[in-house]
C-alpha cells in the first residue's frame, strides 16, 4: 500500500493488512470499538456492555476475568437466538445483529489478528455505510502510518495536556479545536495536527493527535 492509496481508502481490508505488525493491540481495539459504536442503536444490553469493556480492556483499566465475563454473556445471548431459531443463524439473527454481534466481540478478543483478519465474516456481514466509514476511522486512530509524526516537547504545555486528557477521559470531541489552538500556542507548525483537530466529523478514543499529546500508543 502506499501513501496515496492510505489516503483515499474506501475499503478498510489493504489498510487493515498493511497494519499487520504495525499495529498496537490497544489501537486495534480500539478501532474495533469505535467501529462497533456506529451501530450502537442495533445492539442489545450485552453487546454494549461488551463494547464498553472492550473499551476499558484497551485501555488496562479493567483485567482480563471482566472480560470473560462480558464474552460468556454476550455468548450465552447469541447462543440462545441460536436454539431458539432451531439452530439457524439466518433465523436468529438479521444481518445488522449478526454484524453487531461480532464487532462487540471483536472489540474485547484476546486475538486482535482477528481484527486484522480479511475477508472474514466480520467484514461480509457488515453493512455498506459500516465498511464506507472503517478506513475514516483508522485514519481517525492511526493517523498517517507513512509520516509518523513526532511532538516537540515544548508543545506539551500544561494547557494541552490537560485539555487532551479531559478530551479523552470524557470524551469530549467537541474540544478538538481548541486542543489546536492550544497546540498552536505552543508553537505547533505541524498541519497533519492542526488540520486533523478541526476537521468537521466525527473523533473517537484512540484518536492519533490525542494519543500523541498523551503519549499512548
Amino acid at each position: 500500500m502506499t501513501e496515496a492509496e492510505w489516503l483515499a481508502a474506501t475499503d478498510p481490508k489493504p489498510m487493515l493488512e498493511f497494519l499487520k505488525g504495525k499495529a498496537s493491540d490497544r489501537k486495534l481495539r480500539l478501532f474495533s470499538v469505535a467501529v462497533a459504536r456506529t451501530v450502537w442503536d442495533q445492539m442489545n444490553q450485552a453487546m454494549r456492555e461488551s463494547v464498553d469493556v472492550g473499551e476499558l480492556f484497551a485501555d488496562g483499566v479493567i483485567l482480563r476475568d471482566e472480560v470473560v465475563v462480558a464474552a460468556k454473556k454476550l455468548n450465552q445471548w447469541g447462543l440462545d437466538r441460536f436454539h431458539e431459531a432451531g439452530g439457524n443463524w439466518r433465523e436468529a439473527m438479521t444481518p445488522e445483529t449478526l454484524s453487531s454481534f461480532f464487532l462487540a466481540f471483536l472489540g474485547h478478543h484476546p486475538k486482535t489478528e482477528w481484527i486484522l483478519m480479511s475477508g472474514t465474516v466480520y467484514y461480509r456481514i457488515a453493512s455498506e455505510t459500516n465498511r464506507l466509514i472503517q478506513p475514516t476511522l483508522l485514519r481517525e486512530v492511526f493517523g498517517n502510518p507513512f509520516r509518523p509524526i513526532t511532538l516537540d516537547p515544548s508543545w506539551l504545555t500544561s494547557k494541552a495536556v490537560t485539555l487532551a486528557t479531559c478530551i479523552y477521559e470524557e470524551k469530549a470531541f467537541d474540544r478538538m479545536p481548541i486542543l489546536a489552538d492550544a497546540l498552536q500556542d505552543a508553537g505547533c507548525d505541524n498541519e497533519d495536527i492542526l488540520n486533523h483537530c478541526r476537521q468537521p466529523g466525527e473523533h473517537v478514543r484512540g484518536c492519533f493527535v490525542v494519543d500523541l499529546v498523551l503519549g499512548k500508543s
